[in-house]
């Protein structure tokens, strides 16, 4: 990266009523579909270390299981089965509460209905106040779901905080709209690390406040704390947005020296940047530049050469990345039929447009930026 010279029945209500009051089943199950390790079996000798042992055994199968769903994003069968460990006598763990809390901030609106009576079980053990992992992952969850003032009483009780937590108080004030309370919060921290400040630059950028993300960067170095990766990420959209080439320059001659020069994400930003302040040699340095490239990074350069008036190039480049085994997704054609509809090049678009129907489906596709650029590529010719 060279820089130039100028350089349902599956919700939680089906619970026991009481956190401790369990069935005694004469058996244990493990998970459904989730077969008990050789080591579970019972000896008839098998002492009260090998009983605890097992017991905790049984307790992260259960949550392993339940953090499958969870990742498949399948919440309401990981509360369903957290139900059934529960009748199982296995006793869940602050991680398994973490878990499953956490996934209810991910998918808000399942998390309305499924969180709160995590919550209560929580509570009953006093975890919301005793543990940092668990209550913290109460506040980033009330806060996603648009409650942040409960969020706040949360944090308050929490006995010990961490700089987790207090981020994600910030970030839940960011995300909802209330600056002045998260500025109030940040000024309480007793350590702002570089994930402080992010919070505010990804909060601003998020809301449009391109100038503010840029000011509160100012801010950050002059307070000597040294910018992570995602900072220069969130930097670098803040550029590009404004077209701010010249920090986005130093930008780029910071990360040069630093130990993330070769991280993929930060070179998809620099390829954005420099494409939208109208330097696509620039942001072409950079690809080529690359150690790894991503699907990203060639629709970054292939989108960077259309919006630049460089049709050639963008179906140059859309052909080489088919070549080097990438498949095109939506912004990859759209990439390349804007290209063809700012040149009137009707037919490459067309080909486009049939490789795409015969050979591709989509997923995250927009199909009225696809018909916009299709139709585009007809507007110049039949206008001569």
């Amino acid at each position: 990266m060279d820089v130039p010279a100028l350089t349902s029945a599956s919700t939680i209500t089906q619970l026991p009523q009481r956190f401790n009051s369990k069935p005694t089943p004469t058996l244990t199950p493990a998970p459904p579909n989730l077969p008990p390790p050789s080591h579970l079996i019972q000896h008839p000798r098998t002492n009260l270390k090998h009983q605890c042992n097992r017991s905790i055994d049984l307790t992260i199968a259960w949550t392993s299981s339940i953090s499958r769903h969870c990742c498949n994003g399948q919440l309401p069968e990981a509360a369903s089965l957290f139900t059934q460990m529960r009748l199982a006598a296995v006793e869940p763990n602050h991680i398994t509460f973490a878990t499953l809390i956490s996934f209810c901030a991910d998918f808000p609106f399942q998390g309305k209905s499924i969180g709160p009576s995590i919550h209560a079980y929580v509570r009953k053990l006093g975890l919301d106040t005793c543990n940092v992992m668990v209550g913290t992952a109460l506040v980033d969850m009330y806060a996603k779901c648009g409650k942040v003032q409960l969020a706040r009483l949360i944090f308050d009780d929490l006995k010990v905080k961490n700089s987790v937590s207090w981020n994600t108080m910030i970030d839940g004030y960011m995300r909802n709209g209330e600056t002045g309370s998260a500025m109030e919060l940040f000024d309480e921290m007793p350590e702002k690390d570089a994930i402080s400040w992010t919070v505010f630059i990804d909060g601003f950028i998020k809301k449009g406040h391109f100038e503010q993300a840029l000011e509160w960067f100012r801010e950050m170095q002059v307070s000597k704390v040294e910018p992570d990766y995602v900072t220069i990420i969130a930097v670098l959209s803040a550029c590009a947005n404004l077209g701010a080439l010249g920090l986005g320059l130093w930008i780029h001659r910071y990360v040069l020296e630093k130990e993330f020069r070769n991280n993929v994400r930060i070179g998809n930003s620099l390829i954005d940047m420099y494409s939208r302040c109208g330097c696509i040699e620039l942001a072409r340095q950079v690809f080529h530049k690359m150690l790894k490239r991503t699907l990203v990074s060639w629709n970054s350069i292939i989108v960077g050469f259309a919006a630049n008036g460089f049709a050639e190039e963008a179906l140059e480049y859309f052909g080489l990345m088919q070549k080097e085994g990438f498949k095109p997704d939506g912004v990859s054609f759209t990439g390349a039929l804007t290209a063809c509809s700012h040149a009137g090049m009707v037919d490459e678009g067309l080909k486009c447009f049939d490789i795409m129907k015969r050979h591709f489906t989509f997923n995250t596709v927009n199909p009225k930026e696809l018909a916009r650029s299709l139709c585009n590529c007809y507007a110049p010719s039949e206008l001569s």
